[in-house]
């Protein structure tokens, strides 16, 4: 697998374009010491608020924390919540050029409440309609002016309705005219848009619902094949698959790599599938194996599932864990 840390000493600095929908994640932290007399409920007595970036912002700080260059593109609202979003990512050193103000849109806000280390309630404010061919060609202007900086492009899709068809279309022929790789991260709205794209990573779940079939891990050859079908189909070049407890499987059609999950004591998995893409990207845009691409966002997407809360991964506890594996 070769020396770790001179592998992640060369995500330093790597500018990668993200697109896709970005939300503040939201948490008040409190105690529950009494259920409610109007109805059987818990009380949360908060004693702490925090707001983090969420969706493809969270890809963004974790890129950041891995030490490249994240440029992130987005429509958000004219808001207070987004204008929050925009101090957010100015404080963690991501940069925001790509990032539009709509009126008719509002920022998505996850608001989760969490007691004792376990959450009890999400609330959403969002607008999930897709945006209307204006605003996605005042996007897609704005992601081809800065897609020359790119050394990679990953479309982080959380079907809130910033990337669309049409987007997903420009942006990928673009990209590929330039050279510049083009990774996803899909949902099931756009899943069968995304042709001609480099890596695809669905978690098991999405792949079932992107084909609308159900299958079976335990019969191999038969998910494989589902694979391959959908690589053809979509002309993918590798396609990485996160099997939750199972680990990760990575082909490029013919070869199929399987990495096993690591024993964890698990404390939220929210956020890992935004820690796995991101690795991932980076893995890839230095060319590497897939087995190291595997590998390395296996480890790194298990660890931020010990932490409560969506959290960027540590780059520090990556690089001791993976020596302590595999060396």
């Amino acid at each position: 697998m070769g020396n770790f840390n001179n592998l992640i000493n060369q995500f330093e600095n790597i500018p990668v374009l993200i697109i896709g929908d970005v939300m503040i994640d939201a948490y008040l932290f409190g105690n529950v010491e009494r259920i409610s007399p109007e109805a059987p409920v818990p009380i949360v007595a908060v004693n702490k608020k925090e707001s983090r970036l969420g969706g493809a912002a969270n890809v963004a700080l974790n890129l950041a924390s891995l030490g490249a260059k994240p440029i992130l593109c987005s429509t958000i609202g004219n808001d207070a919540e987004g204008n929050e979003l925009i101090e957010l990512l100015i404080k963690s050193n991501i940069n925001s050029a790509g990032i539009l103000k709509d009126i008719d849109r509002i920022t998505t806000v996850k608001t989760r409440v969490i007691s004792q280390n376990h959450q009890m309630l999400r609330i959403d404010n969002e607008n999930s309609e897709p945006l209307n061919l204006i605003q996605t060609n005042a996007l897609v202007a704005k992601i081809e002016e800065l897609l020359p900086q790119a050394k990679i492009v990953i479309f982080e899709d959380y079907d809130k309705g910033v990337i669309t068809e049409s987007l997903i279309k420009s942006v990928t022929n673009k990209a590929n005219q330039l050279g510049i790789p083009t990774v996803v991260d899909p949902k099931k709205r756009n899943f069968n848009y995304y042709n001609n794209v480099t890596l695809f990573k669905p978690n098991l779940k999405e792949l079932r619902e992107g084909i609308n079939t159900h299958f079976s891990l335990q019969n191999k050859p038969e998910f494989e094949q589902i694979c391959q079908n959908l690589m053809l189909k979509m002309n993918i070049k590798y396609l990485f698959v996160t099997l939750s407890e199972n680990g990760v499987m990575i082909t490029n059609g013919s070869e199929f790599n399987y990495v096993p999950a690591h024993l964890r004591k698990i404390a939220d998995v929210s956020g890992a599938g935004d820690t796995v893409i991101s690795v991932a990207s980076l893995c890839l845009a230095l060319n590497m194996s897939m087995e190291q691409v595997a590998v390395i966002s296996n480890l790194a997407g298990g660890l931020v599932c010990e932490e409560v809360g969506v959290i960027p991964i540590n780059i520090e506890k990556l690089s001791a864990e993976y020596f302590e594996l595999y060396n």
